[in-house]
């Protein structure tokens, strides 16, 4: 047995629960090499490439090419991993304060401490998915205070925006990318939740809204994530206990409108003629 067969026999080393403190190392071409390095593995362009098995067989997929300040593919420019691992480091360490140094707002503490500690009857958030709320919670509340340590940040999030869609520099745009199976949704229901509760108790505050649009790929996944409108009775809000009791009643002064991207298609007009369509409309 080689010492990558371990890897494959247990692949999984980390609770979902809690931050990865150890990970399978990689060796320069993507493959596992069987022994456990510690920490966090650090974001990377990672695209392994087996072994070919015969001489002249199909040719290889063009991987990225490494050139000075990012990597290039077909003529595109980009290299976001310093910025993944600085936020990630920046979230962790954030993560680690008291809670009189999180400087986010009241309702937003309540809400951190609840998904960290509340004794949920069943599966609590993994940690990915707080990970990811935590995420967007520090680079609104948090990082816009503290404007010297995260310039270099917030300044790559407005080139990113401004590359992205010149025309529109005002509408701000973030990405979360989490594994197949993770739990997008539930993420979804965590961020409408906290943007909504700080929008209803501060209504002057510019930072947090109470109004949403949900573009789904397709109609299946639309009518699955009726699980988000607070007055479904199945909504994911209080079937996973995803905020305090006395916060549940805000919820129902958020407007979230769940439709799929086939609704913003332009639609085809064909001409018809006169008769045609006197036999439309009867």
């Amino acid at each position: 047995m080689s010492s990558s067969d371990d890897f494959f026999a247990s692949p999984i080393i980390n609770s979902p629960y809690q931050p990865p403190s150890r990970h399978w190392e990689l060796d320069g071409a993507g493959q596992p090499t069987g022994k456990i390095a510690k920490g966090r593995r650090e974001s990377s362009l990672v695209t392994p490439v087996p072994k070919p098995r015969k001489s002249g067989g199909p040719r290889q997929l063009e991987l990225p090419t490494e050139v000075e300040g990012g990597f290039t593919r077909d003529g595109q420019l980009y290299d976001p991993l310093p910025i993944i691992n600085e936020v990630r480091s920046q979230v962790a360490g954030w993560r680690e304060l008291p809670r009189s140094d999180w400087q986010v707002s009241r309702e937003t503490a309540r809400l951190l401490q609840h998904w960290r500690e509340h004794d949920f009857a069943d599966r609590r958030p993994f940690f990915c998915q707080l990970e990811a709320v935590e995420t967007v919670i520090w680079l609104t509340e948090v990082a816009a205070g503290q404007r010297a340590r995260t310039q270099g940040i917030r300044r790559h999030l407005e080139n990113a925006n401004k590359r992205g869609d010149p025309g529109r520099p005002d509408l701000p745009r973030l990405a979360l990318k989490l594994a197949t199976g993770a739990g997008k949704t539930t993420v979804m229901a965590m961020l409408i939740a906290w943007q909504t509760v700080n929008a209803v108790r501060h209504p002057g505050s510019t930072r947090f809204t109470r109004g949403f649009l949900i573009v789904t790929p397709g109609i299946t996944i639309r009518d699955r994530l009726r699980v988000l409108l607070p007055n479904d009775p199945d909504n994911y809000y209080k079937a996973c206990e995803l905020l305090p009791p006395d916060l549940l009643g805000d919820l129902g002064k958020a407007e979230i409108v769940i439709t799929n991207y086939h609704a913003f298609q332009r639609r085809e007009t064909l001409p018809i003629s006169k008769g045609g369509k006197m036999l439309l409309y009867g």
